[in-house]
């Protein structure tokens, strides 16, 4: 199902029915100011001050949430690193919920790399030496009898969970294995799902699978509060993996498990395993292929060229490369091409060059279906290793014979795309399409500038790390950025609403379609996604399109009546509710 490609008829977000009532508790005095869903510093109301035996606890002036918001911020802003500020924000989070997600959900451009990027990563290295309250649930492969227990302690029914996330931690972007620290990722992601699509911060679950760690300086340090023994593989590591998804989905049948910074091999392997039997995503490898073809969609509506017709050279074979060649495969077949068809436009290379079906040494992780058959290459030029020995098929001749309309860099090697490609490339094709899924920029086969120049203003360009506009000739570009937080936010927020049995490549499409629907192409310089200054209404659209599409395919197991009314009713606001004494 594809959403027509109209960016100004999204859905629009409106006041929201009240429809929570008040908090009930028994606590009383600091025991409320200590609980972060509770505690609402100064903005307690005098009648809340005196049933709750909080009077002469807190400063005699009352403030609203909007004044606290803007308190909160200033002290924010004062921070001199980011570090710190994700210091901050997790102290905050662990004070005050609601202040924390309005603060946050008012800045999400600004403070999403400090909750969940590069940043988190710092705050990783140093777990084991700050660490403070413990959120979600630890489950130690050691103890796989006790991960019922764990659930259990949650003390949630059946039906007050929905998204569970995930993360072995092993590989983490910028760090690889960080041990037990890595629930900081698990955190830090489920309060964009939250921040950016109103999923009830209450409602979700951070999980850390704890199954060991391989890094030295973890298991030496007396600090380390995790598993002191090297990584669990194998047989027993799938046990473990089983048991908690046999565990979770029989605790909370209706909620979406996401799993989270897996190692390539295992992210997949537990992917292909169970994403036809329970509703499930991986961000690293669906949710960076869907945000990619996204970028697609409006890039050949630009060209004027279809999916289907593009040859497409794919650099890297990691999760993000995976992701994005079976997204791209995947639409081309919803398109009309038939599976042999759809394969047959694809060109991926690896460290080693082309993949092709003779190489024994060809990427394990990369579906054989994508290698090329061998005698395609045959008198192709090899790249010499340093002895002189010819080995692969390297980019540049690839590029020299597959001349191709779509080139993807997911490899992180450092400049891969030069000028003399993507000069050779642009003669052939009249609006080259080159999108750079690596990150940092410093680690960016190409930067954006250089690119536009190279294509001589005529290349639609996409990049993961976010690039500012380039002019070039009096005409500005606004490079798109590749970001998966425009996505998965409402594609899980449209699996919660519509209560779909699984996540099916349709609604993945869907979602894709709903945000490549948001940006106008026909406009010179244009974006190829939208901005993220309005992350709601683009989590809104996706979860409506999600949500039909679950419908349209008989998945969605409950009655859908109006899906938009449905959608803005689910997501939660960052509000105040009373709270009575009991």
């Amino acid at each position: 199902m594809r959403l027509k490609p109209i960016p100004f008829l999204a859905p629009s977000l409106k006041q929201r029915r009240k429809q929570q009532g008040p908090w009930r508790t028994i606590a009383r005095g600091s025991a409320i100011l200590n609980s972060p869903w509770l505690n609402k510093g100064t903005a307690f109301t005098e009648r809340e001050r005196s049933t709750l035996g909080l009077t002469g606890l807190l400063p005699p002036q009352t403030s609203s949430l909007d004044i606290q918001v803007k308190r909160a911020y200033i002290q924010y802003d004062r921070l001199a690193d980011v570090l710190s500020k994700n210091v901050y924000l997790s102290a905050l989070h662990d004070r005050n919920e609601v202040l924390f997600y309005k603060l946050f959900s008012e800045h999400l451009r600004e403070m999403i790399p400090v909750v969940n990027d590069l940043t988190v990563g710092q705050a990783i290295v140093q777990y084991p030496h700050e660490f403070r309250r413990p959120r979600g649930l630890y489950l130690s492969i050691q103890h796989m009898e006790s991960i019922q227990a764990a659930f259990d302690n949650i003390g949630a029914a059946s039906d007050e969970i929905d998204l569970i996330l995930a993360t072995d931690a092993e590989g983490i972007l910028g760090i690889g294995d960080a041990g037990v620290g890595g629930i900081e990722v698990a955190i830090g992601k489920l309060a964009i799902y939250t921040a950016a699509a109103g999923i009830d911060p209450a409602r979700v679950i951070p999980v850390m699978l704890d199954t060991g760690t391989n890094k030295q300086g973890l298991l030496e340090d007396p600090m380390y509060v995790g598993n002191r023994h090297p990584r669990v593989r194998g047989e027993r590591y799938d046990a473990f993996i089983k048991e908690y998804v046999e565990t979770a989905t029989r605790k909370f049948p209706n909620a979406v498990l996401l799993w989270e910074d897996f190692t390539t091999l295992n992210g997949k392997r537990i992917l292909d395993q169970y994403r036809e039997k329970i509703r499930m995503f991986n961000d690293d490898i669906q949710g960076t292929g869907a945000i990619t073809l996204a970028a697609a969609i409006s890039a050949v509506r630009v060209a004027g060229v279809p999916l289907g017709k593009q040859r497409i050279v794919i650099c890297g074979a990691g999760d993000g490369a995976i992701g994005v060649a079976r997204q791209l495969y995947v639409a081309m077949m919803r398109e009309g091409s038939t599976s042999g068809d759809a394969l047959d436009r694809f060109w991926c290379l690896d460290q080693k060059g082309l993949i092709t079906g003779e190489r024994p040494d060809a990427t394990s992780e990369l579906p054989s279906s994508f290698f090329r058959p061998s005698a395609e290459s045959k008198g192709w030029r090899r790249s010499l290793d340093a002895e002189g020995n010819p080995v692969g098929v390297g980019l540049a001749e690839v590029v020299h014979r597959v001349r191709p309309t779509m080139l993807i860099g997911a490899s992180s090697e450092v400049d891969a795309f030069g000028e003399e490609i993507i000069r050779e490339m642009a003669q052939y094709a009249e609006r080259p399409i080159v999108f750079i899924l690596s990150t940092p920029a410093s680690r960016c086969e190409a930067n954006a500038t250089d690119l536009i120049a190279w294509t001589e203003g005529r290349g639609l360009i996409a990049t993961r790390a976010f690039s500012p506009p380039v002019t070039y000739k009096g005409l500005t570009h606004v490079i798109a950025h590749i970001t998966n937080t425009l996505l998965y936010p409402g594609l899980a927020l449209g699996t919660i609403v519509s209560k779909a049995s699984r996540i099916s490549d349709g609604m993945i499409a869907a979602a894709a379609n709903a945000v490549s629907s948001l940006v106008s192409v026909r406009q010179p310089g244009a974006s190829l996604l939208p901005q993220m200054d309005d992350l709601r209404t683009v989590s809104l659209t996706v979860a409506v399109g999600v949500a039909e599409a679950a419908e349209n395919e008989a998945i969605s197991c409950t009655p859908m009546g109006d899906i938009v009314e449905m959608v803005q009713d689910a997501m939660w606001q960052p509000e105040y509710r009373p709270i009575e004494a009991i």
